[in-house]
């Protein structure tokens, strides 16, 4: 019967220091050396060594591991005995430490400064036949044959090894001087069963010595082909001979190896997978030296990195979108209709189809934002592309391969870093895109933004259709002057007027300060802003259609208050009108309506601008001259045609106005529309232009409460003009109590803001006599009779002579010489 015998019993349990092993393993009845570093570990060492102590060494099942726990380390280890120890002037330590026994770790009683465990000795079972005789004498064949092949290796191992009689004690010596892995030696420390663990060795050393063996062959085979002066080629043979045993390939077959499994993955549409192909073919056969190897494996790189087929899945809750928008963006109401419907269509249709949304309004209202909450409601990609100043069309289509340096353009580019087929792409800035020689921008633009066309576009460094038809498209720009009419045209566009002060409030309150408290590092109880001071910022330090530079007052008043916390920790602030010159100065902003026309020939007009809806004051002046006029101020074709015609009118009212025939042949009028830097253009300043002509005529000054805005005929009528809701906005802003407007714009008034209606005063007219009753005060001249017949509003009854020619009405002498 075989004889069981174990090399040592069951200890007790009892604690022991661990000391940490990274990439190594420690076998009983042989040594390590051991650079011990960290703080704690030196001082377990150095208590153990003073105290004659053991300690347990365990190695860390993650080498990466710098400062391992206990559940980092492997239960299985071995005791060891501190045999030699030199301390280095940096304070750590070199030591050499001899294993005795097996252990495992059964509780962590101490993890500062230092782990220490309860333990169980573990011993090794051996069971003593012939089977394991023979896998000794095997092992140790095995380990002098492999110790052959090894010059380097001093012969006393070998002689060693012939005097082990235990295969315990032989299975520990093999294993410690093998190259074998962490992994594997601590597998074979945690055998127990000698004949398992010799059975595990013998495994490991087979196919140690087979690898060695073939080495040797190689290098055999070689150096006879090898001439003293060719050490180079020599390695490199040896290099390529080694791969070739081993089944692998030289670099650069492995990198082709590499882009072929990518484009599989890539899952490609048909024509793109024959491309790549083709290319790659191509690629295995240029040297990579050759320049045309590192321009087909850029073109390969982009063809695996799009989103051929990658997509996100689509969560449209209508409710949830609708909540999204309403937490991002105060107001914007009918904005945010038109998004959740197009949502809800997209929800039915179970795609995205359409138009394309672009909003247009002055900067800081929140265009850029609605697009990023589109994308959060939906569960989508979301990237931005700022297109503002691009002239060249290459940047959109990108440059052709036999280019240096050639790429894909902005779409293509866009569509790899977001990851996926459908994400939300956010085109900034689109009517800012310029043309010169190197092509138009905005037709290349066309193909994107057609929903009928973009499913194939096709990119001139990719030269292979790529489907954009799944994206989502969103464009922004401040006007729609430069945008061309094609481009226009496949756009949906949403207006994004300028806020109220009421609006401006509101979000400053629930988005401004607190983001602007955050970011300066601040509480509320540190600091609190009133409403009187967040309206005082509003109209004395800002005026603008967006909130972006209220947020930027608002942010300056932050940062000098956190430079006083900083200095005091206990100061605590409330913001209120009287303190804000403290922190922003004098005030930036007056109402300059009333003074800039306290002057006989003025008139404030309304006008709109990429930055929202301001006022515009026109001057007059009368001179004696030869019947000129003059108009300055970088004034348009159409603005000059106004002006003219506003005269044209006004001169063939010359009577009623109390002047001579001669007057207007006597004398000049300069016609002046201020901040000459910029230029102006429409014809909706007709009645403001006819009105400051009116006033010098008369000597009547206008009413400095009232603007206005419309087109004037050579009739006297006025007609409808756009930018309304913006106009009123920018004279609500600029303190103007009455707006004068056409009356066939009446329809407009729904769209402004309930509060801004219920403070100004709002005044359709038809023709030029209402206009001028209402900003000079009185009636000067008399209304226009239609064809139809019909008498416009408030007409004075004409009369007609004996031959029924109709006569105007006399001016009553004292009129006219009031008017003088």
């Amino acid at each position: 019967m075989p004889n069981h015998k174990s090399s040592s019993n069951v200890s007790p349990v009892s604690s022991i220091g661990i000391l940490p092993l990274h990439d190594a393993v420690l076998f009983p009845n042989t040594v390590i050396p051991l650079a011990v570093v960290k703080r704690p570990d030196v001082q377990l060492v150095e208590e153990a060594l003073r105290d004659g102590k053991s300690i347990g060494l365990c190695a860390s099942r993650d080498r990466e591991i710098e400062n391992p726990t206990p559940e980092d380390l492997h239960r299985i280890g071995t005791i060891g005995v501190i045999q030699k120890m030199l301390k280095v002037p940096d304070g750590t330590l070199r030591c050499i430490v001899a294993g005795q026994h097996v252990f495992r770790t059964e509780q962590f009683t101490q993890e500062d400064p230092y782990f220490v465990a309860s333990y169980t000795e573990l011993p090794d079972v051996t069971v003593e036949n012939e089977e394991l005789v023979a896998m000794h004498r095997n092992l140790a064949g095995l380990f002098q044959k492999l110790l052959s092949f090894l010059p380097q290796a001093p012969r006393e191992m070998e002689m060693e090894v012939q005097n082990i009689t235990d295969p315990n004690v032989l299975t520990y010596f093999v294993a410690s001087t093998m190259r074998l892995e962490t992994a594997d030696r601590q597998a074979l420390l945690e055998e127990r069963d000698t004949a398992k663990r010799m059975r595990k060795l013998t495994m490991l050393l087979t196919k140690e010595l087979e690898v060695v063996e073939l080495g040797h062959k190689i290098q055999s085979d070689i150096q006879h082909e090898m001439e003293k002066n060719q050490r180079e080629f020599y390695l490199r043979q040896q290099l390529r001979a080694i791969q070739e045993e081993l089944g692998e390939v030289d670099p650069q077959q492995a990198e082709t190896n590499e882009l072929r499994a990518k484009i599989d993955e890539a899952k490609m549409t048909e024509e793109a997978r024959k491309t790549a192909d083709r290319e790659l073919e191509r690629l295995s056969r240029v040297p990579q030296a050759s320049p045309e190897y590192s321009v087909i494996r850029t073109y390969l790189d982009w063809l695996v990195q799009l989103p051929w087929s990658t997509e996100t899945t689509d969560h449209i809750d209508i409710d949830k979108a609708r909540a999204i928008l309403d937490e991002d963006h105060y107001d914007l109401d009918k904005v945010k209709d038109r998004i959740v419907e197009y949502l809800a269509v997209g929800k039915l249709k179970k795609r995205l189809t359409g138009p394309i949304l672009c909003f247009v309004g002055p900067p800081g209202v929140g265009k850029t934002s609605l697009g990023q909450s589109i994308a959060r409601a939906m569960e989508r990609k979301f990237v931005r592309l700022s297109v503002g100043g691009v002239r060249d069309e290459a940047e959109i289509r990108g440059h052709r391969r036999t280019y240096i340096g050639a790429m894909p353009g902005t779409i293509i580019r866009s569509m790899r870093d977001a990851g996926t087929k459908n994400p939300v792409m956010m085109i900034d800035e689109i009517d800012k895109v310029g043309a010169d020689f190197r092509g138009d921008p905005q037709s290349a633009l066309l193909e994107v933004l057609d929903p009928e066309q973009n499913v194939n576009f096709r990119d001139h460094y990719l030269d292979l259709p790529f489907d954009l038809s799944q994206v989502l498209f969103i464009c922004t720009a401040n006007s729609l002057d430069t945008i061309s009419p094609p481009l226009r045209d496949r756009m949906e566009i949403i207006q994004l007027p300028g806020y109220t002060e009421l609006e401006k409030l509101q979000i400053a309150k629930r988005y401004l300060v607190e983001k602007q408290r955050v970011a300066n590092g601040l509480t509320t109880s540190q600091v609190h802003v009133s409403d009187a001071a967040l309206r005082t910022i509003i109209t004395e330090y800002t005026r603008e259609a967006g909130v972006r530079n209220l947020e930027r007052q608002i942010g300056t008043i932050f940062r000098k208050i956190a430079r006083k916390i900083a200095s005091d920790q206990g100061y605590k602030t409330r913001i209120k009108p009287e303190s804000l010159g403290e922190y922003l100065g004098k005030q930036q902003f007056f109402n300059e309506a009333r003074r800039r026309i306290a002057s006989v020939g003025v008139a404030t007009g309304m006008v709109v601008t990429p930055f929202g809806g301001d006022i515009v004051f026109i001057e007059t002046q009368a001179m004696p001259g030869t019947g000129k006029l003059v108009l300055t101020g970088q004034l348009g074709d159409v603005m000059k045609e106004s002006a003219q015609a506003a005269v044209s009118f006004l001169r063939s009212r010359s009577s009623e106005l109390g002047l001579s025939e001669e007057y207007f042949a006597k004398n000049d009028l300069h016609v002046h529309v201020p901040a000459g830097a910029t230029p102006k253009d429409g014809p909706s300043a007709g009645i403001t232009i006819a009105t400051s002509i009116a006033s010098v005529l008369t000597g009547i000054k206008v009413d400095p409460t009232i603007a206005m805005t419309g087109e004037i005929t050579l009739t006297g009528q006025v007609l409808p003009i756009g930018g309304l809701k913006e106009k009123t906005l920018g004279a609500k802003r600029a303190g103007i109590a009455k707006i004068l407007f056409p009356k066939r714009n009446e329809a407009d008034l729904d769209d402004i803001p309930k509060e801004v209606r219920e403070t100004m005063a709002f005044v359709p007219v038809e023709q030029l006599s209402e206009v001028l009753e209402h900003a000079l005060g009185k009636r000067i001249i008399a209304p226009t009779i239609f064809e139809s017949g019909r008498r416009a509003s408030n007409v004075v009854p004409m009369r007609r002579n004996a031959n029924g020619v109709v006569k105007r009405p006399r001016v009553p002498v004292a009129r006219r010489k009031a008017r003088r």
